[in-house]
């Protein structure tokens, strides 16, 4: 089983940002899967020196993964609804693209249930 960074920060009790650092500086191996990095459960177990097994168990993790996309935007409505968005994402991890030859719109969110119910109710606001 591969881990997420949020999985791991979530599992060591440290912020994302610090399992970030130590994969970039290599104390913790990982492997690049897009624009993700994914731990595998040997080289956590080596990193902590500690079978996973012995430490308590977690909470359980619950992420959504949502893509939006809205078509027919202006760039001034898209300016609009992206610093809403990013304004509000709390807890979330949010891309957005915008084709402006299309005027299309495209987010990616990813996020616990509730924040990206807040967002997408944010989104069908605004447009």
């Amino acid at each position: 089983m591969d881990f997420t960074v949020s999985q791991v920060a979530d599992l060591l009790d440290l912020h994302v940002k610090t399992v970030r650092g130590y994969v970039r500086e290599g104390r913790l191996k990982a492997v690049k899967v897009g624009k993700q990095y994914r731990i595998s459960r040997e080289d956590l177990e080596s990193f902590t020196g500690a079978p996973l097994a012995s430490r308590p168990r977690q909470d359980r993790y619950v992420e959504v993964s949502t893509i939006v996309q809205v078509e027919a935007i202006s760039r001034l409505d898209m300016d609009r609804v992206s610093t809403a968005v990013l304004g509000s994402a709390s807890g979330l991890r949010v891309e957005m693209i915008y084709n402006e030859e299309r005027a299309s719109l495209k987010m990616i969110i990813l996020g616990g249930p509730g924040a990206t119910a807040d967002a997408l109710r944010m989104v069908e606001a605004l447009t």
